[in-house]
């Protein structure tokens, strides 16, 4: 199978030149998801919950596309511009979860995109 793109109008577009997914058949890898409201374009929410949330749920749209859930997913890549957001950014990204929970990494980067606090990309398995 070719590497197929994942797109849906549930997301946000790419705001630069990358899918929003690529499915290679057995992976679908997501490209890393910040918290835009998929219509408007505009980051929504100045709090880590509001925004990890966005995120949750764009992610969840682009999975949705692909034919699948968060139960597919087997590896998260969180990028926090502050690591003093970690426990709140975890009591709102588990709500989307349930276990086994996927292996992840968590990591402080300087900026963002658009000046948001939260960025996540994720694999998921057929």
């Amino acid at each position: 199978m070719a590497n197929k793109k994942i797109q849906t109008d549930f997301a946000p577009k790419a705001i630069g030149p990358y899918s929003q997914a690529i499915d290679t058949g057995n992976l679908v890898f997501v490209s890393g998801q910040i918290p835009l409201d998929p219509k408007t374009m505009e980051v929504v929410g100045q709090t880590i919950e509001e925004q990890t949330t966005q995120v949750m749920k764009n992610l969840e749209a682009i999975l949705q596309e692909a034919n699948l859930t968060f139960a597919n997913v087997i590896k998260f890549t969180i990028y926090l511009t502050d690591l003093a957001d970690f426990d709140q950014l975890n009591q709102t990204y588990a709500q989307f979860l349930t276990e086994p929970y996927p292996a992840r990494a968590t990591i402080e980067v300087s900026k963002l995109p658009k000046d948001v606090k939260v960025e996540i990309d994720l694999i998921a398995k057929r």
